[in-house]
């Protein structure tokens, strides 16, 4: 199950995507990542909103394969396959996204109701800052501690793990935010095409 899941995350839908419909590696351009957010950057909302979907998608069903066999293993035990398949990528050279879309996926299978709190408190953020990708950030060190009052462990523990991890996967981020470069979210939360935008 952990492979299939591993499987699952490692479907590089914006790569796909863009390659199939739109002629165009998104990897080349924009900020360079094969994720969602970089996807509505290059091939514009409709684009990004078909890869949200699939990359949420990709861990919720990876989470739920206990649920369909009946087994007692943990679903975010699995959805970190889905995460490590949708950073790390078979299908594509081993170079992904970073993680966030595939990871509110997995709490959706996990534990719904927390999942809606999630999702509201990053758009809360998203709202005021206009960045992807300090929003993530920011959510995910807010979200984290928060799991201590569902008093579930290993969902504390997995949370913490990725913390760290998506984090990391945004040193690049950290540096533009910090340059006053990062790539903001136009007001109304829409996305223009930037395709002519070559990789940074």
């Amino acid at each position: 199950m952990f492979i299939t899941a591993y499987l699952l995350g490692s479907i590089p839908s914006g790569v796909w995507l863009g390659k199939k419909l739109y002629k165009k590696d998104i990897r080349n351009y924009g900020s360079g990542n094969s994720g969602t957010t970089n996807t509505f950057r290059v091939l514009g909302v409709k684009a990004g909103i078909l890869v949200l979907l699939a990359d949420v998608l990709k861990g919720t069903l990876a989470a739920s394969l206990p649920y369909l066999v009946h087994s007692d293993l943990n679903p975010m035990v699995l959805g970190l396959g889905a995460i490590l398949g949708h950073t790390f990528p078979i299908f594509a050279e081993f170079k992904g996204g970073k993680a966030v879309a595939t990871s509110a996926g997995v709490l959706l299978a996990y534990n719904p109701t927390f999942f809606i709190f999630c999702v509201v408190l990053f758009l809360v953020i998203l709202f005021f800052s206009r960045m992807v990708s300090f929003s993530s950030m920011l959510a995910l060190l807010i979200i984290t501690p928060s799991t201590l009052l569902t008093n579930d462990w290993i969902l504390t523990t997995i949370a913490a793990i990725l913390t760290v991890f998506i984090i990391y996967r945004h040193k690049d981020n950290i540096k533009r935010i910090r340059n006053g470069t990062e790539s903001k979210v136009p007001f109304g939360f829409g996305y223009k095409k930037d395709s002519s935008q070559t990789k940074k």
